[in-house]
């Protein structure tokens, strides 16, 4: 299965690519709204799973694992590409709003956490807010594509993304669009192919990762924080190296963020399929931290991407494994 979604992640990112580049969307739209969708499938069903099933810890922990062990994916790849801090040479207004738009949509849960008792028929209320505010979110990049009011100043380590991947990856290199003879649908349809492909190959590996975690004993929303999301968010990872390898930072970087903002979207999923009751209710205290350390996490990117800091391994670089084993390690200690 991983060799599935190595393979299926790396057309993907070159079908994403091209489909941006014609529809007009750009780079980090483009990641937001075509990767960003497709390689958050295997971490979809996972939640949707376990919504189902009964769990809140774990149906809730997923998501925001997700988000979280994908920012840990950037600081990755920012060693993979050596010319220059990753955060720095992928410069994109378009990542640095939807970074706020992420740290937006998941206050929601936090304040759900606060209000348990308030109720809409089998959930709460505030997990509505949550597709609005993505869908608002999206309006506000397209507005920003359109009508830009602030530029990034560009250096000789700001990377030009096009199409051909002949950019600063190591292996872009001149080389042809291999679909640039494909016509617009026909690459619609490869993309939905290859997305459900990655999405079965993530049924099958989260299946895998329910059936470690109903034998550890462990606290369901740790283990769907850890564990299972690592299994899940593999396709993220291989479609960032190989966008980053091909020369396509931002659209690597926008898969991350944009991904990261759409699977916020599968709290409020959970939160319908979950039939007990509201989600944050049953939840417990776990994926409240979780949470915490996910919006510190997402704190830490944004001002990465502001502050675009020249060296290799900037600042957040470090920071967010940090913050993610530091997370990890207080739900830990805190039994």
């Amino acid at each position: 299965m991983a060799v599935v979604i190595v393979v299926v992640g790396v057309r993907l990112t070159k079908i994403a690519d091209t489909l941006s580049e014609r529809t007009g969307l750009g780079d980090a739209v483009g990641g937001a709204l075509l990767l960003g969708a497709l390689t958050s499938l295997p971490g979809n069903v996972t939640v949707l799973t376990g919504a189902l099933e009964g769990d809140a810890g774990f149906a809730l922990g997923n998501p925001i694992g997700g988000i979280a062990l994908q920012t840990v994916w950037l600081a990755i790849a920012d060693l993979v590409y050596r010319r220059a801090n990753l955060e720095h040479a992928a410069a994109s207004l378009e990542n640095v709003l939807q970074s706020v738009i992420l740290v937006a949509m998941l206050a929601i849960p936090v304040i759900g956490y606060a209000t348990p008792g308030l109720e809409l028929g089998w959930f709460h209320p505030l997990s509505l807010l949550i597709p609005l505010l993505y869908a608002y979110g999206l309006r506000l990049l397209r507005k920003m594509r359109e009508e830009p009011m602030w530029q990034p100043t560009r250096t000789d380590q700001t990377a030009d993304d096009d199409t051909n991947g002949d950019g600063d990856g190591e292996d872009g290199g001149g080389e042809e669009d291999p679909y640039g003879r494909v016509s617009t649908r026909g690459l619609w349809g490869r993309l939905a192919a290859f997305g459900l492909v990655v999405g079965v190959a993530g049924w099958v590996v989260g299946q895998a990762g329910l059936g470690v975690v109903a034998a550890t004993g462990l606290d369901s929303g740790l283990v769907g924080f850890t564990l299972t999301t690592a299994i899940s968010s593999l396709p993220e990872l291989v479609v960032l190296i190989t966008a980053v390898r091909l020369g396509q930072l931002t659209l690597g970087v926008g898969n991350i963020v944009g991904g990261n903002v759409y699977d916020v979207l599968m709290i409020t999923v959970a939160d319908l399929a979950y039939l007990q009751g509201p989600l944050y209710r049953d939840a417990g205290p776990t994926s409240l931290v979780l949470l915490g350390g996910t919006l510190l996490m997402t704190a830490v990117l944004a001002a990465g991407l502001i502050l675009r800091d020249r060296k290799w391994i900037g600042f957040e670089g470090v920071s967010i494994p940090l913050v993610y084993a530091g997370t990890v390690a207080l739900v830990f200690a805190s039994g």
